[in-house]
């Protein structure tokens, strides 16, 4: 998963902007042609296994090609893959097409996946994503605290272009999750240290560094096409720079002023003038996004059964409907599940579901059995990253829970997202938080195992149910499609009645492209086709 988010400094943002002017000068002609478009600073080194949060993300995808790959409207296409084979859904022969090289010039084998899968699982490693390779046979040994082993006994390289996957049990989601980041390969010269690695990375997909040093921290990325890259989404444009701005305002200026090519999010400030200001320059698509309030159970008076009636509580104080019309002037909606609406076999009318509607009696009442176990004191605090756009409907979402339980609620603000990731990772936040999840790939299936699943590293909110996890492997083992989504509705039934966290919004993300570029539209995971703008 990729956490949304938006980070720079106030100094980039000073320099971002001069950075835009500098691509209009005819003194730069090589600047004036590549697409600018909004960014952050990353979390971590750029390394497939460990990024999990999209500015870091929407970078290394570019960098990157896996076996499969997601076109605009999310359908994932063979991409190294010469052939997965299956007869059982458990066990994969999977072979890659010749000829790929990454662009150092060594070349992507077998070998370079199940060296980069096995790097991903080994729990000294502590990737970020390690979750992703929990149903491969041996990943318990590997990714323990102390490993038992350094490679995970479901995988064998057959030859330079083959390789096998045994899987724990049968999954119906393996194949289309190949496309996702974590299960790209490396190149050899990543092991030799990977923290560097990171800093200049070597890819085998669409876009390559422009050069050595190509991140600027806090300030951009310059991204130019890969020659050598033999895919199905080859870039249509001179090159990317991912700039980054502290805050979406400042981009959006930038993108009036022509300063800026492509900007993903609109301000929360110019959501009733974009269309007018941008003209058919502007973007309105429904995306598989959404925004929860979480809250970890070592917060006081939020673990166990007084926890649940307060979280219950709080998701009914909160109106939805008047935060998406008088906050976001309908681009976005209110959330009806842990997922999101635009994804397959979506469930807007799951059982329990009342408690994701607007119920201030109710709330009233549910706060006041909590009351009852054990008295409320204190304040209810929601972090939130200051630069991500996010001041307006927190502090929407805090009156509202305010003005219907009569507490002390209040949004709190932290200076960059990566202050609260590392909080929250930690479990160390100590109040509630924000967070928003954005798909990997375009199945319901992928929000709720890794944010939900007992053992993956992204569970934000730490929930753990024996049951929930068993459901999720039934529905990951069903024979057809439509028998795994009866499953999720059940799974998503039970995160209900626990309230895991509280689901707030779904998303029609707003955006915009400057008169510079002639094409830029949205993906179904609400980021840019980047290798499709055309300038």
């Amino acid at each position: 998963m990729r956490f949304n988010r938006a980070t720079a400094l106030i100094a980039a943002v000073l320099l971002a902007t001069s950075l835009g002017l500098s691509a209009c000068s005819s003194s730069d002609s090589a600047d004036a042609d590549i697409v600018t478009t909004n960014g952050g600073e990353p979390q971590n080194p750029l390394v497939p296994t460990n990024t999990n949060e999209n500015m870091g993300g929407r970078v290394v995808d570019r960098l990157f090609a896996g076996l499969k790959y997601y076109d605009g409207k999310g359908v994932a296409h063979d991409e190294l893959a010469e052939s997965i084979k299956t007869t059982d859904r458990k066990n994969y022969t999977i072979a890659i097409k010749p000829n790929w090289k990454f662009t150092d010039g060594s070349t992507v084998t077998a070998k370079s996946f199940v060296d980069a899968w096995n790097y991903g699982a080994l729990g000294t490693n502590a990737q970020l994503q390690s979750y992703v390779f929990t149903p491969i046979v041996g990943f318990d040994e590997v990714s323990a605290e102390k490993p038992t082993a350094q490679t995970m006994s479901g995988l064998k390289v057959v030859d330079d272009r083959t390789f096998t996957v045994e899987l724990k049990q049968p999954s119906i989601d393996f194949e289309t999750e190949l496309g996702y980041a974590p299960f790209y390969p490396l190149p050899e010269a990543a092991f030799k240290d990977m923290k560097a690695f990171g800093e200049n990375p070597i890819g085998n997909g669409p876009y390559k560094f422009a050069r050595t040093g190509a991140w600027e921290h806090n300030v951009k990325i310059d991204l130019v096409p890969n020659p050598d890259y033999q895919g199905g989404r080859p870039a249509k444009n001179k090159g990317l720079r991912f700039v980054m701005y502290q805050s979406f305002d400042t981009a959006y200026s930038d993108l009036q002023a022509g300063n800026l090519d492509s900007l993903d999010t609109i301000p929360d400030s110019a959501l009733t003038s974009y269309k007018k200001d941008l003209g058919d320059r502007a973007i309105l698509a429904p995306t598989a996004q959404n925004q929860h309030i979480g809250v970890q159970a070592n917060v006081a008076h939020f673990g166990g059964e007084e926890g649940l009636l307060r979280r219950r509580a709080i998701s009914m104080a909160i109106n939805r409907q008047q935060i998406c019309d008088t906050i976001f002037n309908g681009t976005k909606t209110p959330a009806r599940d842990f997922t999101a609406s635009t994804l397959p076999g979506f469930d807007g009318n799951l059982p329990g579901s009342e408690v994701l509607k607007y119920n201030p009696e109710e709330a009233k009442k549910l706060w006041a059995q909590a009351d009852a176990m054990s008295p409320w004191s204190g304040r209810y605090e929601i972090a939130y990253n200051s630069d991500g756009g996010h001041q307006a409907w927190i502090e929407a979402v805090a009156n509202s829970v305010k003005n219907t339980l009569g507490i002390d609620a209040v949004g709190t603000p932290f200076p960059t997202f990566k202050n609260i990731r590392d909080l929250v990772n930690a479990k160390t936040i100590g109040k509630a938080f924000r967070y928003g999840w954005q798909g990997d790939y375009p199945t319901m299936l992928q929000f709720l195992t890794s944010q939900y699943y007992s053992y993956s590293d992204t569970n934000n909110v730490d929930y753990k149910s024996a049951e929930f996890d068993g459901l999720l492997d039934a529905a990951l083992a069903a024979p057809t499609l439509e028998e795994s989504y009866k499953i999720v509705a059940k799974a998503q039934a039970l995160l209900i009645k626990d309230m895991a966290d509280i689901p707030v919004l779904d998303y029609l993300a707003a955006a915009g492209r400057s008169d510079k570029v002639t094409k830029a539209e949205l993906a179904w995971n609400g980021l840019f086709d980047f290798e499709n703008i055309e300038k």
